[in-house]
């Protein structure tokens, strides 16, 4: 099981880190063009919420790979499941229910790692 968390982890890393990455570094008109939600919000707040992805994809993997503050792991898997309730309470106001989905199995995902990090699979 503890293979199966750690792929779990590193796909939720790359995926966080490479949406949170397009969020920071991206004008906002040229987000705007793939992710409607963007028209939404301000930029700072859709710089913040790039970062909040980046720096839980770190934590998802740095902590447990070094064995500093492995607690962190857990922590950032709980976040993100905080960010994609919000991901899925945005897009349904904007009536996309097929991005509903996509955060319905990333909020999963992050979900059952921080169940099995914080509980029978600890570090």
């Amino acid at each position: 099981m503890n293979i199966v968390l750690w792929i779990l982890q590193s796909v939720l890393a790359l995926v966080f880190l490479a949406a949170g990455a397009l969020k920071v570094s991206q004008p906002r008109e040229k987000l705007q063009q793939a992710m409607g939600w963007v028209a939404d919000f301000s930029t700072p707040m859709v710089r913040f919420i790039g970062s909040v992805e980046i720096l839980a994809a770190l934590g998802l993997v740095l902590p447990a790979a070094t064995g500093i503050l492995p607690i962190l792991t857990p922590l950032a898997a709980t976040g993100l499941v905080i960010v994609m309730i919000g991901a899925a309470v945005t897009h349904a106001r904007r009536k996309e229910p097929q991005m509903i989905a996509a955060n319905a199995v990333l909020l999963v995902l992050a979900a059952v790692v921080a169940w099995a990090r914080f509980g029978p699979y600890a570090f």
